[in-house]
Order: C-alpha cells, then sequence, then structure tokens
C-alpha cells in the first residue's frame, strides 16, 4: 500500500498535498484497490464552494458508486478533467495522475484536523 509522507489523509480517505496557498486533492491507494476498477468519476465546476467532511463528488467502480467528501472546506479553483475520458488513472495512479480537484482554502486551520500518513496507516490497518 502506498501512503505517501508528505501528504495529509481524512477518515475518508482522501488525500491532500498542500501547494502553496492551494490544496491538491484526490483518493488514496488504499481507497482505489478497496473499489476496484474505477469507470466513472463526477467532479465539481471549478467556482462550487466545497466544506469539509461534505461531499463534492463521486466516483463509480465496478463495485459500487462511492461519495467523495472535501478533507477541507474552500473554492474549487481546478478540475482534472483529464478524469473524464481515463478514469482508469484513478487506479493506475492515484497521487499523480489522478489528483481531483484544487481547493483554495477557506480555513486553513482545517488542515490540522487531517491524519498524518503514519495515522492514516493506523486506521487503515484497524479496518
Amino acid at each position: 500500500m502506498n501512503t505517501p509522507k508528505e501528504l495529509r489523509y481524512s477518515e475518508e480517505h482522501e488525500w491532500v498535498r498542500v501547494e502553496g496557498d492551494k490544496v491538491r486533492v484526490g483518493i488514496t491507494d488504499f481507497a482505489q484497490s478497496e473499489l476496484g476498477d474505477i469507470v466513472f468519476v463526477e467532479l465539481p465546476e471549478v467556482g462550487t464552494e466545497v466544506t469539509a467532511n461534505e461531499p463534492f463528488g463521486s466516483v463509480e467502480s465496478v463495485k459500487t458508486v462511492s461519495e467523495l467528501y472535501a478533507p477541507i472546506s474552500g473554492k474549487v479553483v481546478e478540475v482534472n478533467e483529464e478524469l473524464n475520458d481515463n478514469p482508469e488513472f484513478v487506479n493506475e495512479s492515484p497521487y499523480e495522475k489522478a489528483w481531483m480537484i484544487i481547493i483554495e482554502p477557506s480555513d486553513v486551520s482545517e488542515l490540522d484536523n487531517l491524519l498524518t500518513a503514519e495515522q492514516y496507516e493506523a486506521m487503515i490497518n484497524e479496518e
């Protein structure tokens, strides 16, 4: 299981990479492996306001549809349009090609609520 140490993680299996004053968001390697082959990704439009721990989109796999939860509140400033034509990127490259949205946070202190890689690994090992 790949859990990059420099990222932060939500209990809903999203990862966050802080990039200056913005955060890039995707789903974890663990999440994509649990879901199976991803066949469709639904993401919000640029300009959408998202709220921490609230749904912002969904991923559909051959097994199920699963909601995506915002790890932090703010405004969506970029969406990975490549996932419309290439949803398989989520399985192939969850931390690189398959990032989902970039958020301009409204409250950066919310990052403190996210898990470190070690805390996330401990959580998934209990499941």
